[in-house]
């Protein structure tokens, strides 16, 4: 690496320097020597392939110091200079980021932005490790930071989020971030922090994926993995406890077929304790004790019985023996081989029955199992005004009318809620009970499930809605719930012309929000003297939507007076 001294009209700070593309740094500290004794350390420079001019890869303060020293008038000194090879990006970042980390010891954050450059450049994970002295899993979990939103990083580079919260927030979606933002900035909310952060991400119980004793494979929901990929959790606690008591039935009776006398599965979080019991050999009679700790840990504990038991045991007492030894017909292999062919048989004949495996698709929707996880939308309303007007408009009767029928074809008891999502009853149980119906009965149930499980607010509601040429009017009335949803004077303006007409609209422009709800629903009613108008709804409720900003600029309208906007909100909400 060659030596020389360059003035500051030859030199300019590198896109390669660490630290880039930050606002100018502060060289209050540095100006006092560099004016006394000039640069002492050179500048890591290489030559710029675009000017005749030498990049700065390291040295950017004492850079600016000199600079700042030329600009109050001073003499500015030639900056010693260290000459890299030209070409190498990726090396010339690294040797940056290795100056800065002698001189101060970065945050996470920052090391991130620099690993995730050098990842552009090509380096790998193991050349990083290597470069910079770490482990392999310690640059992934640095590098993992970019998944979270961008003012999470922020704020734990700022050191308001502590190392726990942040290791804990990686286990969040998007949107479950964005919600623990929101409660973040709000000073009335609590944003959970730690231990508590985990258990509100993870719906109160976090279960590790280790503990399980069925196939992972088979579990119906999602899994949450955190972003440094170390640990995975089950989303849902009921569903993890179904299939982990099923595997827990078949240890029971895989010890009960290998003639131990008796498998006892203690009840979850109860301890297994060892000074209450003495070993004893299954030959003569030991049990097997299951314990189950509330976050799903199975121990089998082999050969015990309780100290009374040993007792009457020793006075010959006792009964208990080890059972014989009933091995089954099919060997676990064999087994898998059956299920396989019965399995193909199944297939090749659905095909050929489209009918039956109608039914067998809408008894797997209902009931569900470990390959199917259909949910019905759970229909949240933010109020309960809003949920009332919700559950009493047209449409919602009409519906509800049409799932009481579908219960009664399928047996299921009225006032159980949705049907899909499990009816208690097994998916044979159900798909026999299908087969008893006509075409017309299946179909208007499978109609029920489909509508059931449509997501509230889906692209996909607007696309049946155009394609059906549904007609709002024949379905919806404005209720008190709409009307107090309408806070916008130019909104409001715009619905009162389309109800009432231009000239009324006009003419109570400047009247209260308060004031302009009360004409646009006297109009849809006809009350207080004012003429009813014909059956309306808003453009949003149509197939295809449609905004009324084009035509009313209702940000501006909005932002004219917000004080007396605001006052009357807080009067009528």
């Amino acid at each position: 690496m060659e030596l020389a001294h360059f003035a500051l009209t030859q030199l300019s700070v590198s896109a390669a320097n660490m630290r880039h593309a930050r606002k100018l740094p502060d060289v209050s500290d540095l100006i006092p020597s560099v004016r006394a004794r000039g640069v002492l350390t050179p500048l890591l420079v290489r030559p710029s392939a675009m000017t005749d001019q030498f990049e700065i890869v390291a040295g950017r303060r004492r850079y600016h110091a000199v600079l700042a020293i030329a600009g109050d008038g001073g003499e500015p000194p030639l900056l010693p200079c260290a000459i890299m090879a030209e070409g190498d990006d990726a090396a010339a970042l690294e040797a940056s980021i290795i100056e800065n980390y002698a001189r101060s010891d970065p945050d996470e954050v920052t090391q991130w932005v620099s690993f995730t450059r050098l990842i552009r450049e090509g380096r790998s994970v193991a050349q990083i490790a290597a470069t910079f002295g770490m482990e392999e899993a310690q640059v992934k979990r640095i590098l993992a930071l970019g998944n979270l939103l961008p003012r999470i990083r922020e704020l734990y580079a700022k050191g308001e989020i502590d190392a726990l919260s942040i290791r804990h927030l990686t286990l969040a979606s998007r949107a479950k971030q964005t919600e623990w933002l929101a409660l973040h900035r709000d000073p009335d909310g609590h944003a959970p922090t730690g231990q508590q952060l985990k258990n509100w991400l993870l719906g109160g119980q976090s279960i590790p994926v280790t503990v399980a004793r069925f196939d992972v494979a088979c579990y119906p929901d999602p899994i949450i993995t955190d972003l440094f990929g170390d640990e995975r959790w089950f989303s849902n606690a009921e569903s993890f406890w179904t299939l982990q008591r099923e595997a827990i039935a078949t240890l029971r009776q895989t010890y009960l077929d290998a003639g131990w006398s008796d498998v006892v599965v203690m009840e979850p979080g109860d301890c297994f304790q060892r000074w209450e019991h003495e070993k004893v050999g299954k030959a003569k009679g030991g049990k097997v004790y299951i314990s189950v700790t509330r976050a799903g840990e199975v121990e089998a504990h082999e050969g015990w019985l309780t100290t009374r038991e040993a007792r009457k045991q020793e006075r010959g007492e006792y009964s208990g023996t080890a059972k014989p030894v009933h091995r089954p017909e099919l060997t676990a292999p064999l087994q898998a081989y059956v299920d396989l062919h019965r399995h193909a048989m199944v297939q090749a004949e659905l095909v050929r029955q489209p009918g039956v495996a109608l039914r067998l698709m809408v008894a797997h929707t209902i009931a569900g199992s470990w390959l199917w996880n259909v949910k019905a939308d759970p229909l949240r309303a933010p109020t309960p005004a809003m949920a009332e007007s919700h559950e009493q408009c047209a449409a919602r009767v009409e519906f509800k009318t049409a799932e009481e029928i579908a219960r009664g074809l399928l047996g299921i008891e009225p006032d159980r809620g949705a049907i899909t999502g499990g009816t208690g009853a097994d998916i044979a149980t159900l798909f026999e009970r299908l087969l008893t119906l006509s075409d017309d009965d299946v179909l208007s149930i499978l109609a029920v499930v489909m509508a059931e499980t449509l997501a509230v607010g889906s692209p996909v509601v607007e696309t049946i809605g155009v394609y059906l040429a549904i007609d709002p009017l024949t379905h919806w009335t404005a209720d008190d719930a709409f009307l107090s949803l309408l806070r916008q004077r130019a909104l409001l303006g715009a619905l009162i012309g389309e109800v009432a007409g231009d000239a009324i609209a006009a003419s109570n422009a400047q009247e209260k929000i308060k004031t302009l709800r009360g004409i646009l629903g006297d109009s849809l009613a006809g009350a207080n003297g004012r003429t009813k108008a014909e059956p309306w709804a808003p453009r949003w409720l149509h197939f295809p939507a449609r905004e009324y900003v084009g035509q009313y600029d209702i940000k501006a309208e909005s932002d004219t007076a917000p004080c007396q906007q605001d006052d009357d909100v807080a009067a009528t909400d």
